[in-house]
């Protein structure tokens, strides 16, 4: 499925160059969470209205976050896929608002159609759990000039945690990503639109994801920006034994650890607890060069 853009093209481009212009500063990025789903594992639709995710679009910028992710589909262990047109209708309002906001936004969606419409409206960042793999996302991206987000998943939503096995977790996420990029390319997407996501908590035990959170650098090779999205996980929980809403603190300290590892983004649902934590890590590295920070050069 291709995306026209016609005289539009060079707003497109414009805002593309915005989100890659703050790739380029040496710091961390945040991007902050806005599901718009009545089913959502971390908020369960708190914000499945058009004003209540508006509301918190405004907060969340609010707050310090550098890039808003918006989704309309929930991909929860167990979730079932919701059609196009529903997902365009949750997902569209929120995204109009956010461009008037004059911040980069980003789609979180697996369907060439809503990649389309969004790209359409001026989103800067296509957020693919499913790594352009379903027919028509490829030539939707190729067509276009917005950056895109692949992530690493075993299985599906619906299926993804029943058995997830892996010989070495970290090499298969790598070989996977490597394919997919390699795809993309092929596609027609420049190399330096993309991002590379491992996918903490899709088809990954416990075990899985600790491992890939120790050796996160790993991915460092594959010379791409790496996306981290911790907050709020399962894994999180298990080690502590918090709910789900009472994650804020370990959502922090994996956010930490991530950069620590080379991420820079991460995606994340308390943005001014990480925004502050970031403020202490920019200033003890600003004292110290390099503290806790992998060289992506």
């Amino acid at each position: 499925m291709a995306c026209t853009f016609c005289d539009a093209q060079a707003i497109f481009l414009a805002q593309v160059n915005r989100l890659q212009k703050i790739l380029q500063e040496n710091r961390p990025l945040i991007m902050g969470v806005i599901n718009v789903t009545p089913d959502s594992f971390s908020d369960g639709g708190r914000f499945d209205t058009t004003e209540k995710a508006t509301e918190q679009a405004r907060r969340l910028i609010q707050e310090g976050a550098d890039i808003l992710d918006i989704g309309g589909e929930s991909t929860r262990p167990g979730s079932q896929p919701v059609r196009a047109d529903e997902e365009l209708a949750r997902v569209m309002p929120v995204i109009e608002f956010a461009l008037r906001m004059n911040i980069p936004v980003s789609i979180d969606t697996s369907k060439p159609e809503v990649m389309c419409t969004a790209i359409t409206a001026g989103v800067d960042l296509v957020n693919d759990i499913n790594a352009l793999q379903s027919p028509g996302a490829l030539e939707a991206i190729a067509d276009s000039t917005v950056m895109v987000c692949l992530m690493h998943m075993q299985g599906r939503p619906e299926t993804m945690q029943h058995d997830p096995q892996y010989s070495d977790v970290v090499a298969e996420v790598i070989l996977f990503l490597e394919q997919r990029i390699a795809s993309a390319v092929s596609a027609g997407i420049e190399r330096d639109r993309i991002i590379i996501d491992p996918g903490f908590g899709f088809g990954k035990t416990f075990e899985h994801n600790l491992d890939l959170l120790r050796q996160l650098s790993r991915l460092i090779s594959i010379n791409l920006p790496i996306l981290a999205g911790l907050s709020r996980k399962s894994m999180l929980g298990m080690i502590t034994g918090n709910t789900v809403n009472d994650r804020i603190h370990t959502s922090v300290a994996a956010a930490l650890l991530a950069v620590g590892q080379g991420a820079r983004i991460v995606r994340v649902h308390d943005v001014k607890a990480t925004r502050d934590a970031f403020s202490v890590f920019s200033a003890a590295n600003l004292i110290y060069p390099g503290f806790l920070v992998h060289s992506q050069t």
